[in-house]
């Protein structure tokens, strides 16, 4: 547009300096007739007409070189105009609505089993036979998998001989006892004969002394005797508690499953050299119940208690709802994300649920009836604050500061700042900007579908 007026200006110049110039190439001619005649005659008729037509033609080419472009230039600005009315950047709006008496609370969660634990081996060897594998639906107690374990059978029979040795120490330590004691009466027996003749003076008090000694030697004998019996007890309690937990561990040959549900990993073959307590062999999962964790904002996290329904919704299943009930929350907020850790638990009879799926968790909270709901997408966060893009006369942009509340997820709740039935822009771009005049097409929210406008 610049360009054009311009042009036209520059044509405007060059044809009145064209007409200035000519004008003053007749005055020279002229003034020249007048000096080389000492008295001029009165001009011819020839000369009067030529300066008539040259009039004329002077008054033409400024009408034509002056009035057509200025006329040529109005229409090229009216258009131009014309043509930047209906280039209006398009923008979609929709209309702030006030929040209901109960609004509900989308949040992310994640699926995981109810109970889910990894089987190891209690033994070392060799996969002898594998009874599962992965997808296997299995009973509490049914066997998975059979470990050849030959070095566990070895120690197994060392230990019964052990314990056989020891029941041998055993009654050897009770035989020595039984004739220490012998010993010990054969000795008081005779002490206290020696006793009964020092005291009549028929033997030297030397001697009575001598087997008074033999006597409580033999009793501290027994005394030994007695705890090397008890010794020999315990050798054979430890050597029996041996082979029971030998036994135990092969037992664990026989791998079983700790609880009812489905194997989801299996981590060895048949002939696999497994060690004992560091090879994983399967996986299994509790799935008739299923939990779901979510972490509810600070702003929300009264209004969750136990006992709370809540349905379960998965994209990748369309048109289907799992309820569910809120069973435990951690009473305390993440310092780190000031969120309230939620499980909600699922029944999962038909097994449609897998663990590990994404879902979107649903829980209906009171709203205060007060505040107004606007779509999370409308915000603009800016150095100065969360801002909106709302739609003002003549469809003009303005940039209002506003207040949140709750976050529903899709939709954000507005404390302050815009008011119900004003119109905010969904998704701004660079387009749009303060007092940018917009042509704005209203987005129904109920079916998702646009609606062009003119302007108010």
């Amino acid at each position: 547009m610049g360009q054009t007026e311009t042009g036209i200006r520059q044509k405007e110049l060059s044809t009145e300096e064209r007409l200035r110039a000519e004008v003053e190439e007749l005055r020279r001619q002229l003034e020249e007739q007048k000096r080389s005649r000492e008295q001029p005659a009165p001009p011819s008729r020839l000369t009067l007409g030529a300066i008539s037509m040259m009039g004329v033609i002077a008054i033409a080419t400024a009408f034509f070189a002056g009035y057509l472009p200025h006329r040529h230039r109005e229409e090229l600005l009216a258009a131009e105009s014309r043509t930047a009315s209906e280039t209006l950047p398009t923008v979609t709006v929709v209309r702030v609505r006030p929040s209901p008496a109960r609004a509900d609370l989308v949040l992310p969660g994640n699926i995981q089993a109810l109970t889910e634990a990894p089987v190891l081996a209690r033994a070392s060897g060799y996969i002898r036979k594998r009874y599962a594998d992965i997808g296997d639906r299995v009973q509490a107690g049914q066997l998975l998998a059979e470990i050849d374990a030959p070095e566990l059978d070895q120690q197994v029979r060392q230990a019964k001989a052990a314990v056989q040795q020891a029941q041998s120490s055993l009654e050897q330590a009770a035989a020595n006892l039984q004739q220490g004691k012998t010993n010990e009466e054969l000795a008081r027996v005779t002490a206290q004969r020696w006793k009964n003749l020092e005291s009549k003076g028929v033997v030297s008090r030397q001697e009575n002394d001598t087997y008074q000694a033999q006597y409580q030697a033999q009793t501290a004998n027994v005394q030994a005797l007695e705890k090397a019996l008890a010794a020999a007890r315990n050798s054979v309690s430890a050597a029996e508690a041996n082979v029971a937990r030998l036994t135990d561990l092969q037992s664990y040959r026989l791998v079983r499953a700790p609880f009812s549900g489905v194997i989801t990993l299996r981590n060895i073959d048949v002939g696999a050299l497994i060690t004992e307590s560091s090879t994983l062999l399967f996986r299994i999962a509790q799935t008739n119940l299923l939990r779901t964790f979510l972490n509810v904002p600070q702003a929300d996290a009264d209004a969750v208690h136990l006992g709370q329904t809540a349905r379960i919704l998965i994209s990748d299943l369309p048109g289907k709802q799992f309820e569910g009930a809120v069973t435990r929350t951690s009473n305390a907020l993440d310092p780190a994300t000031r969120t309230l850790l939620v499980e909600v638990q699922v029944p999962n009879r038909s097994e449609i649920l897998l663990p590990g799926m994404y879902a979107q968790v649903d829980l209906t909270v009171p709203g205060n009836g007060r505040s107004l709901l606007i779509p999370g997408d409308t915000l603009v966060v800016r150095p100065d604050g969360t801002q909106v893009a709302m739609l003002g006369p003549d469809n003009t942009i303005h940039f209002q500061r506003i207040e949140l509340g709750r976050d529903y997820g899709d939709k954000i709740e507005v404390v302050s700042g815009l008011q119900a039935d004003q119109e905010v822009v969904v998704n701004p771009g660079d387009v749009v900007r303060e007092g940018v005049k917009v042509n704005p097409v209203l987005l129904q929210e109920n079916t998702g579908k646009s609606t062009a406008r003119g302007s108010r």
